[in-house]
């Protein structure tokens, strides 16, 4: 069949009453035989294995779930494997009931296109009741309030003074032992920050005192060489007032930074700084609830 140019072009159809030649056949791609345009569904010419590839899906009606049926299987028994193996009856209530709009005497099934979350009490609404004086939003819900830190720690101390009693909570005794622990560090800085102003002070007097010193006696010693000493640094200076810039410019502008540099304290939950421990307590007590558990 073809030509001697195209010596396969063209196919006699498969089925015996019809064997017309197609040049443009179709072959089956269940029982692979070449059939015409008349012939190439699968009812057309009766293909016995059509159904090989079927895929037939029943739903239980007890667990609402899709159970392929093989083809080559009796579907009873494959009902049964079914039911003996992966069947659950309380996937039904899941898969069948909808989810409605919560407002009483509103029946909207909401879907992924009428659905709305109210931001305050965190619902899911429909379309018609998505602002709060339509569903009656009772707010924002509060906050467990924390514990009084104080209160805490004078029962803490209350339970300590009084032996047949239980002893005290961990959260109790670890308020306690972090105020303790933030007093110290407060009162050493004011110890440290008193300290070194009265350092500051005292250089900054005898320096003055040098000035006048150097002012009074200018005239008799005049230039005799007579070198001043820093007495933070000890660089060498031959005047005084010279000295006293030294000091003003150098050693004062590092004190002050010194005073005003302080300890950070990080909370062990958030790792958050504070300067002030009473800052970082009030933080513990109004974000973490007063527990350092991480």
């Amino acid at each position: 069949m073809g030509t001697p140019e195209f010596p396969d072009l063209g196919k006699h159809c498969s089925v015996e009453d019809c064997k017309q030649i197609d040049f443009l056949p179709f072959t089956c791609d269940r029982c692979h035989l070449v059939y015409c345009l008349e012939h190439r569904s699968y009812i057309k010419h009766h293909c016995p294995q059509a159904d090989k590839t079927d895929v037939t899906v029943v739903i239980c009606p007890l667990c609402a779930k899709g159970v392929r049926l093989i083809p080559d299987e009796d579907p009873n028994i494959t009902w049964e494997k079914h039911v003996n193996t992966e069947c659950d009856p309380s996937n039904y209530a899941k898969v069948t009931k909808k989810k409605k709009c919560p407002v009483p005497g509103c029946r909207e099934v909401l879907t992924f296109s009428n659905i709305i979350k109210c931001r305050d009490c965190i619902i899911d609404h429909c379309l018609k009741h998505r602002f709060g004086p339509d569903h009656k939003c009772p707010g924002p819900k509060k906050p467990d309030s924390g514990f009084p830190f104080m209160g805490l720690l004078s029962l803490s101390r209350k339970e300590e003074s009084k032996p047949n009693r239980a002893p005290a909570t961990s959260s109790s005794k670890w308020a306690a032992s972090f105020l303790n622990a933030a007093s110290t560090v407060r009162a050493s800085a004011e110890a440290s920050m008193t300290k070194l102003s009265s350092e500051i002070s005292q250089k900054w007097q005898s320096a003055r005192d040098g000035v006048e010193l150097n002012n009074s006696s200018s005239s008799s010693s005049g230039s005799s060489g007579q070198v001043e000493e820093c007495p933070h640094c000890g660089a060498k200076f031959s005047l005084v007032t010279t000295l006293v810039e030294h000091v003003e410019k150098v050693h004062q502008r590092n004190n002050q930074s010194r005073v005003l540099k302080m300890s950070i304290d990080v909370c062990p939950r958030c790792s958050k700084g504070f300067r002030d421990p009473v800052a970082l307590v009030e933080h513990v007590e109004r974000d973490h609830g007063g527990t350092s558990k991480a």
